[in-house]
């Protein structure tokens, strides 16, 4: 039955090989976006901070304080971004700003002064099924490493606002079907080109499954440099605004490696595998790195500010 069935697909599909690749690419983009055309129901509610079974609305500090970077990084269209009080130790972001739905900054709670009483020390942090005391050694080292100067938290805002800008989603999410359209197609150009399509089916299908591996791979490898290559964008668009700017990516960075070398020893085995002695994340599988090393981004950030430093001198 499932034979016939596939028999049946595999006919459809080659009677149909058009449709059906635009079909499937055009599929693959829109989930692949869907995160980010629907950023509220998606983003926000998968981020949003909540305490006593209720989100918790984003201060007037913080709310300022995003008005203030998208105003320092010239963002003509201010009112397609907004921002919301997210979980976790770093701003995540979701969005196309020229879509109706707009885009979406999160901006963590620990951003946030002790004042509001929202800061990282106000709320108990669990790991290893331990509650972190902010008192020992390890728990002042903790809070040091998610405590953040003004510059620093106005450069991880204004990396997330850079990277919507300039359209990064949409550039990622092509990746994907590129690749399966360039896979498809060069697959069918090999077996004309050797004749492949009067051969025995049990040939083809070999054929088959070796290049969607081929594809499969270099997608993964595609995947990686673009991803890279967008981060890397987003910091200098960010470090760029300013010196301040640049100095508090610096420091953003530093002090995202210092709370992974923290969370790497007090997380036992589990940290270790997480994270690298470095600060950085290991990769997520064998075939991508999945997030854009740490150190790489700092030093980036650090290369810019020693060439402004140099311009300075030669001036």
């Amino acid at each position: 039955m499932a034979v016939r069935f596939l028999w049946k697909a595999a006919t459809f599909v080659q009677r149909h090989r058009t449709a059906a690749l635009a079909t499937s690419c055009t599929g693959l983009l829109v989930a692949k976006l869907s995160h980010h055309i629907f950023p509220e129901q998606t983003c926000k509610l998968l981020h949003q901070f909540w305490t006593k079974g209720q989100s918790v609305e984003l201060s007037e500090r913080l709310q300022d304080l995003f008005h203030d970077v998208l105003k320092d990084a010239g963002v003509a269209s201010a009112l397609c971004y907004r921002a919301f009080l997210a979980s976790g130790f770093h701003p995540v972001s979701a969005g196309i700003s020229w879509l109706p739905s707009g885009s979406l900054v999160g901006i963590p709670a620990n951003f946030s002064t002790a004042e509001d009483r929202q800061g990282i020390i106000d709320h108990v942090v669990m790991i290893n099924d331990k509650e972190v005391d902010w008192e020992s050694k390890e728990g002042h080292a903790l809070k040091d490493a998610l405590t953040f100067s003004l510059e620093a938290q106005k450069f991880a805002i204004s990396r997330e606002v850079m990277y919507l800008q300039s359209n990064s989603p949409i550039i990622k999410a092509a990746v994907a079907p590129i690749f399966l359209a360039g896979t498809f197609i060069s697959a069918v150009a090999i077996k004309q080109h050797l004749g492949l399509y009067s051969s025995p089916l049990a040939l083809r299908v070999v054929f088959n499954l070796i290049f969607a591996m081929i594809g499969f791979f270099c997608y993964h490898c595609a995947s990686d440099s673009v991803s890279r290559s967008l981060d890397y964008r987003a910091d200098r668009k960010a470090a760029a605004i300013s010196k301040d700017y640049a100095r508090g990516g610096v420091e953003f960075y530093d002090k995202i490696l210092s709370r992974n070398r923290i969370l790497r020893a007090l997380m036992g085995k589990q940290g270790q595998r997480m994270y690298a002695p470095s600060g950085n994340l290991f990769p997520g599988s064998l075939f991508g790195l999945k997030h854009t090393p740490y150190t790489s981004r700092r030093d980036l950030i650090v290369n810019i500010l020693n060439m402004s430093q140099e311009l300075e001198r030669s001036d």
